[in-house]
């Protein structure tokens, strides 16, 4: 949260050094920790393959205004109902156990959206959303970090600024920073084939300039038609990128996140020609999550439930804490966790959380979910597969990521303790830690 200043009484943030009205150095606090409690584990057997050959095929949710048609919602829910009635048929016990426990809870929920929708209500307010991550409005000319508007003094090293605008627009040449980049991708103790692919590397831009691409893609369909899927969506979209950016500049972010866009729907596009094409390969599809690093800015793409986060222990959001998740899940569980029924800790161990009602290569177009952000000196932009999050909780990564100074250590520990708690699908993190500086690292 944000505090005072001694001195002036101003408002400062807790990453702050220097008061940004009165310019006087502020007294540092220890930093921020986060204690490691690992939970025990309690979530359902795995159904070999089943939930990611057939969790894309739920209706699609539109998100308006912060509110969800409860019509849609229903669809999707009913949806689930069916697709869980084969598991019934089933020879394995556990599976027939599953999912009669799966169908119960799906139909309480149902009675209950049922309810609202006879009294009238057709649209039901979505109650968690992303968090607002740190703005910033003006550079600091002597070491370039970011300030608010109205300061006269740089938060981080206490020069005295001028008004200009920094990011978005204005004279101020972005800063180029160390990248420390590192990607991993692990089978798990029960899935056979991989069906996770990780990317990271360079694109170049014109004037001798270099992005730096990251992606996690999450494949399903069954056997070799979900690792095909992943694969070629990281293909194609570093491809598209590679080629478009070396010939445009992009000199905005609006103009970033529209090249990324365009990325993930050619990579949506060959995807779903592909499985139309070939019957082996129909109905197989991916998640795709994309970090651009461009300068001081992190600009992010997103279909499906793997995700981004941003980490520092000097804080990420505008009320200072040290972690914020960058994506949403396009699953039902993560609806359903938006408008109350279920909690973020029964999302974990849902039967349903692998239930997707947008992914990449199901449909002939997609939606896109991007966004643009600042970075900073201490920054770590985390990028996973729900192989990771189905086993570890969010402050747990962020504690094991802000606490290891060894990223490639620290990227190992994460895809450890998943296999630890159950390993039940494919685990990948990619991590890139933001430093000071012109070199960058991949390992």
């Amino acid at each position: 949260m944000s505090a005072r200043c001694p001195f002036c009484g101003a408002t400062v943030m807790p990453r702050s050094r220097f008061c940004p009205k009165c310019g006087r150095a502020l007294p540092q606090s220890p930093p921020l920790q986060h204690p490691v409690s690992p939970p025990a584990e309690t979530g359902d057997p795995p159904i070999e393959g089943a939930l990611r050959f057939d969790r894309a095929h739920g209706k699609r949710l539109q998100i308006s205004d912060n509110t969800l048609d409860l019509r849609e919602l229903i669809n999707v829910v009913e949806s689930s109902v069916q697709w869980w009635k084969r598991g019934l048929n089933s020879s394995d016990a556990v599976t027939r156990e599953q999912a009669a426990r799966a169908i119960d809870e799906l139909s309480q929920i149902m009675r209950s959206l049922s309810q609202q929708l006879a009294q009238g209500r057709t649209t039901i307010r979505v109650t968690r959303r992303l968090p607002a991550l740190r703005t910033f409005d003006i550079a600091c000319p002597s070491c370039g970090s970011g300030n608010r508007a109205g300061a006269r003094f740089c938060q981080r090293c206490g020069a005295l600024l001028d008004a200009t605008p920094h990011y978005g627009v204005g004279p101020v040449q972005p800063r180029t920073f160390t990248l420390q980049i590192v990607a991993r991708t692990d089978t798990g103790r029960v899935r056979q084939q991989n069906q996770d692919a990780v990317y990271t590397g360079e694109i170049d831009l014109p004037d001798r300039q270099k992005a730096y691409l990251c992606l996690v893609a999450d494949g399903m369909g069954g056997a070799a038609a979900g690792e095909y899927a992943s694969h070629l969506a990281a293909d194609v979209s570093r491809a598209y990128l590679e080629r478009e950016s070396a010939n445009h500049p992009l000199p905005t972010d609006e103009t970033w996140r529209a090249l990324l866009r365009d990325a993930v729907r050619a990579a949506n596009r060959r995807i779903y020609d592909v499985a139309h094409a070939d019957a082996a390969r129909r109905g197989m599809g991916t998640t795709l999550t994309i970090a651009l690093i461009v300068g001081d800015r992190l600009h992010i793409a997103s279909v499906g439930d793997s995700r981004a986060y941003l980490l520092n222990l000097n804080g990420v959001t505008d009320d200072g804490a040290s972690a914020a998740q960058l994506t949403s899940d396009h699953s039902l569980v993560a609806r359903l966790v938006d408008i109350g029924q279920l909690t973020p800790e029964q999302a974990r161990t849902h039967p349903q959380r692998n239930i997707l009602y947008r992914s990449i290569g199901t449909d002939p177009s997609v939606d896109v979910d991007t966004r643009s952000e600042a970075l900073e000196p201490g920054d770590i932009v985390l990028l996973c597969s729900d192989g990771l999050v189905n086993h570890v909780r969010d402050e747990e990564i962020a504690q094991i990521a802000l606490s290891d100074p060894d990223i490639e250590r620290a990227a190992t520990r994460l895809i450890s303790l998943a296999n630890e708690r159950g390993g039940r699908d494919n685990i990948s993190v990619v991590m890139v830690r933001i430093e000071g500086g012109r070199r960058s690292s991949f390992g």
